[in-house]
């Protein structure tokens, strides 16, 4: 067929912008990736020799919410970049920077709640002192950490919130904000929903040690089978299994756990921390 005939072919006026839009919602989820890839790589490179195995110090506040964010990124950029597509087809302005702004909310949310995981453990450390040390307490509130986030997988809460990660169709029709300012709180409230999906999950990873790139790539890909796989019960029960079945260990032959580092057995140095 000529392409004249597809210039007059009916319907064929609609198809040229369907297609660009379809490469601008394609090419934003490559780059939302290439930043997930750069932020694991730059994890990586930050994180050597930091692991300390559960609740590993978490240096200065400046330094810690740098690689937080950076970890948020990674971690979660390629599980919410389906819904930031979505957005991105949804808005009427069809400004290339609004699902950048829209990401940028979703990273304030995870932001926040890194601040207030830095200010628990600080008030922790002044008033608890070191009641989180290995020897101490620290290896059974690590377990009892695990077995509380495998329970909370099947809470009804936990439900509602997958739900919406899941199928961000009714939360952006919903809470539809337009503007930059829009963008920016949609996306911090798209991140709040993420937050009540994932925080038992981010609390397992300080529990098995927030340094650890190889824990973080675990609770990563438990985070993007949820929200991702078809099968929703098989990937929340598989999640459930695998926390319930860590936390055992943790509580009974920590040893056996593979990949986890055994606090005083790998001493880290926090003046890396804060360089």
């Amino acid at each position: 067929m000529s392409a004249s005939a597809h210039e007059t072919a009916p319907g064929g006026a609609g198809l040229a912008p369907a297609f660009a839009a379809a490469r601008t919602r394609l090419g934003l989820v490559a780059l939302l990736l290439t930043l997930a890839g750069v932020g694991w790589w730059r994890t990586v490179e930050w994180m050597q020799g930091m692991d300390a195995g559960p609740w590993t110090g978490l240096g200065t506040l400046a330094w810690f919410l740098g690689i937080w964010v950076v970890m948020m990124a990674a971690m979660m950029f390629p599980s919410v970049a389906p819904t930031v597509a979505l957005y991105s087809h949804m808005s009427r302005e069809r400004s290339p920077l609004s699902p950048l702004i829209f990401s940028a909310g979703y990273l304030v949310t995870w932001g926040a709640v890194g601040a207030s995981a830095f200010g628990i453990a600080f008030v922790g450390d002044r008033f608890g002192g070191d009641v989180l040390a290995w020897e101490r307490a620290g290896r059974w509130v690590a377990g009892v950490t695990l077995l509380v986030a495998a329970i909370y997988e099947l809470t009804p809460l936990k439900d509602v919130c997958l739900g919406k990660c899941r199928s961000p169709l009714g939360f952006l029709l919903g809470s539809w904000r337009d503007g930059p300012a829009g963008a920016l709180q949609m996306g911090a409230k798209n991140g709040a929903w993420c937050v009540g999906c994932c925080w038992a999950l981010m609390a397992s990873l300080f529990a098995l040690g927030v340094m650890s790139v190889i824990w973080m790539a675990v609770v990563a890909a438990l985070i993007a089978i949820e929200k991702t796989l078809p099968w929703r019960r098989v990937a929340v029960y598989g999640t459930v299994t695998i926390l319930l079945v860590l936390g055992v260990l943790l509580l009974a032959a920590p040893d056996a756990v593979p990949g986890l580092t055994i606090p005083g057995e790998s001493p880290m140095q926090m003046g890396q921390m804060s360089s």
